[in-house]
């Protein structure tokens, strides 16, 4: 399974995760399988970490691309919302800046102190799932030669994630559906072939505007 049969995969399931606040302007069934979608964009910053020619390139790139999708995901986030927050692509550029300053430390201290300082950062920004998105970026990176490590690692995750959730509200069945929707992708992630496959990355960069944008404008026309 190549990069790129991830990022389709990511991609989708976004998509439907979308559809649903588009469709219901609230958190739907859709919402399950869309939890797929941020850790299969999370292990593809970790690939895009070790395989890129330039990573401060690759960090401007998403930096432009969360300026240009800024105004469609406020727009977006309207239909379901009134908090403001910044879109995933400040949470990807901050988990990228984490792997970064962690490898350029010659001190690991500091450099799991610097994760932790821009997981923070993610989470007083409040980018797109906050200081818990940036920690799966890394825990990908960090583990990479150590698979079983980096799932129990990234299963840990999950559990922070949700079970103070499901205790605050008493909906287990519903935050343990979500558990599982995250767990899920760490199914794909195993059969990873490390090939890269078809060169789409600015396709799949455009989608996310655009795909915020019609939607929107479906939310707002037919519902």
């Amino acid at each position: 399974m190549s990069n790129f049969v991830l990022k389709m995969i990511a991609m989708v399931t976004m998509l439907l995760d979308h559809l649903g606040y588009a469709l219901y302007g609230q958190f739907s069934k859709f919402n399950y399988i869309g939890r797929m979608a941020f850790p299969l964009f999370a292990f593809g910053i970790s690939e895009g970490y070790a395989h890129t020619k330039s990573k401060w390139n690759y960090c401007i790139r998403l930096l432009m691309f969360g300026v240009v999708s800024q105004v469609p995901f406020m727009w977006f986030c309207s239909i379901f919302q009134t908090d403001v927050s910044l879109n995933i692509f400040f949470t990807l550029l901050l988990g990228l800046i984490a792997i970064i300053g962690y490898e350029q430390c010659k001190s690991k201290s500091v450099g799991l102190l610097l994760v932790a300082c821009l997981a923070c950062t993610a989470d007083f920004f409040k980018t797109d799932y906050g200081y818990w998105g940036v920690l799966v970026i890394f825990i990908f990176h960090v583990f990479k030669e150590k698979k079983w490590l980096m799932y129990l690692s990234y299963i840990t995750l999950c559990v922070v994630r949700f079970l103070p959730l499901a205790l605050m509200t008493g909906l287990f069945i519903e935050y343990g559906i979500l558990f599982l929707g995250t767990v899920l992708p760490l199914i794909f992630i195993h059969f990873y072939n490390g090939q890269k496959g078809p060169n789409t990355k600015y396709f799949l960069y455009g989608f996310y505007p655009v795909h915020l944008i019609l939607l929107y404008i479906f939310h707002m026309l037919f519902i």
